[in-house]
């Protein structure tokens, strides 16, 4: 990892021996949704100090909110924690694997006289807090004595009390300038089944009084957070400071911000849950299970963390950046095949019928360890349907009647004429091929201005290619017509349905984990949901970023 301002703080405690040079980090994901790219840049962030420190880095679920939290999200965070490649060894943990120990420690503060047990119900709460220029008031409950309390807090722990009927608040400074200061609540009543307690509980801690004890509890000396936990830091330092345990040190770093992009875990469940998408791991969704269905690599993404860096201070990095992260990975390491998304049916009526020739074709000029394969070549074939114009503009090289161009790998083809359909639409291209070029060059020296893929019609296949384009429009999302939000610049566009699609026969045996660029098209790999009987493969990428170009087009 590239030095920056945590890995800076972390030099200055092993000068003066803070933490005795030692370096322990952690992810705490609350199990509440999928895991998204902003969260890739905080697993890579610190999985990858604790490495470079030779330190150790944890996996903690931060579960203590049992109303939004379900197993199917745990299980998809530790696939995806795996699969970015973080080790957490044997180091897998859990909030509520320390919820005795958290109300030990919140009784601890009730006998120091440093929590009460509060009725005020939720409003009460936020109307007595104040604001940035008018202090609190104190809440009427929270001169209670200490033997008061602690029965309280003890019933309320038995189920004695219906939920929001009372809360547990640390007593600090109704008129101290930062409001989280402002006797925060540390324990709510919550009568909900816990995906790992079950029913053993009713009350759990807030995140805020969890936290730095989750972080001091297992040791951990660096506590990485996003900018908004930044205003929390000085409740984060009270609760440890009170309690006198193991104090870890907080740093707050920029979240990521992408173009074209929503990363809030209730925004992405609102287009799961209106069907805007087809689920949490929909290849549109920024989600690490929508990106991996795809088809991005992990070295993608674990570049485009490396390149972006780490920031103090918010900004929004432009999506193509990710993008080209992407291709830069595929471009080194993808077979090349090809496949025709929309056919066009080639006779070439001076080749012999029943004739199969094979050619070898490369499968990737970038590693010619990646060797050759052989294709095949007949009396028909299929092209793109966009390589062929009847009435072709000027600056149009491909074919049309009379052009002649070179097919890849195999001969020069000429058009001699376009059948057409009772609608008038061009449906079959009879065309003679010259056999002296045979390889793609002509004896003669002759030229051809355009190249073009095909396959052959003897022995290539149909399947489904989707084609994916960004899900919004615009690129600030969050920025809607007046009495609309981010759903409104939804791309209606985002997901073309190709059937029917004529594919090279190699493809046929493609695993679920690979990927290819289709010549002239893009990058694809098979969809982790298609089968046998039905092959679908998933646009990865465009072979260049045709919206940076199309957006410089527009500004002109």
């Amino acid at each position: 990892m590239k030095p920056n301002f945590v890995t800076e703080i972390i030099d200055e405690h092993n000068k003066n021996g803070r933490f005795k040079a030692r370096v322990h980090t952690r992810f705490p994901p609350e199990p509440n949704g999928y895991l998204h790219i902003g969260h890739a840049k905080a697993i890579y962030l610190n999985s990858s100090i604790a490495k470079q420190y030779n330190g150790k880095f944890n996996l903690r679920f931060d579960d203590t909110n049992p109303c939004k939290e379900e197993q199917e999200y745990v299980d998809s965070i530790i696939k995806d924690v795996k699969w970015l490649g973080a080790d957490y060894e044997d180091r897998l943990f859990y909030a509520s694997d320390y919820f005795e120990k958290m109300y030990e420690y919140a009784a601890a503060l009730i006998k120091k006289e440093k929590a009460y047990v509060c009725d005020l119900n939720a409003e009460e709460i936020r109307l007595s807090r104040g604001t940035l220029t008018a202090p609190g008031k104190d809440s009427p409950y929270r001169n209670r004595s200490i033997e008061e309390n602690l029965n309280l807090f003890a019933r309320m722990r038995s189920g004695e009390f219906p939920d929001g009927s009372k809360t547990l608040r640390a007593k600090i400074d109704m008129s101290h300038p930062n409001l989280n200061m402002r006797d925060p609540i540390m324990y709510r009543i919550l009568h909900s089944s816990h995906h790992r307690t079950k029913d053993a509980w009713c009350i759990y801690p807030t995140y805020d009084f969890a936290h730095g004890l989750e972080d001091s509890i297992e040791n951990i000396t660096h506590s990485i957070c996003t900018l908004e936990f930044e205003n929390h830091r000085p409740l984060y330092d009270w609760f440890l400071n009170e309690l006198g345990i193991f104090h870890p040190q907080q740093i707050e770093f920029a979240r990521l911000n992408i173009t074209y992009t929503v990363l809030s875990k209730r925004k992405l469940l609102a287009l799961v849950e209106g069907n805007f998408v087809d689920g949490w791991d929909d290849p549109r969704m920024p989600t690490l299970a929508g990106l991996r269905r795809r088809g991005y690599p992990r070295e993608a993404i674990t570049n485009f963390c490396e390149e972006i860096g780490v920031a103090k201070f918010n900004s929004t990095i432009d999506v193509a950046v990710l993008e080209e992260c992407v291709r830069a990975v595929l471009n080194k390491t993808a077979e090349r095949k090809m496949a025709v998304l929309r056919p066009l049916k080639v006779t070439l009526v001076n080749y012999p019928e029943g004739k199969i020739e094979e050619f070898d074709a490369v499968n990737n000029p970038e590693d010619a360890s990646m060797g050759t394969r052989k294709i095949f070549f007949s009396r028909e074939l299929f092209i793109e349907q966009e390589d062929f114009r009847e009435n072709p503009p000027k600056e149009f090289f491909r074919l049309s009647p009379g052009r002649e161009v070179r097919l890849r790998y195999a001969y020069f083809i000429k058009c001699e004429e376009a059948v057409k359909d009772k609608e008038g639409n061009v449906v079959e291209l009879r065309c003679t091929y010259d056999p002296l070029t045979r390889g793609g060059n002509a004896p003669d020296g002759r030229k051809v201005k355009a190249t073009i893929h095909w396959v052959s019609a003897h022995n290539s296949f149909n399947a489904q290619v989707n084609l994916y384009d960004r899900l919004f429009n615009n690129p600030d999302p969050d920025d809607a017509a007046e009495g609309k939000d981010f759903k409104s610049n939804i791309n209606m566009q985002s997901l073309e349905i190709i059937n029917n699609a004529k594919l090279e026969p190699s493809l046929k045996d493609a695993a679920k984990n690979q990927r290819f660029q289709f010549e002239r098209l893009g990058y694809f790999c098979p969809d982790i949901k298609s089968t046998e009987q039905n092959l679908v493969f998933n646009r990865i990428s465009t072979l260049r970023d045709t919206w940076a170009k199309i957006e410089k087009k527009l500004k002109k």
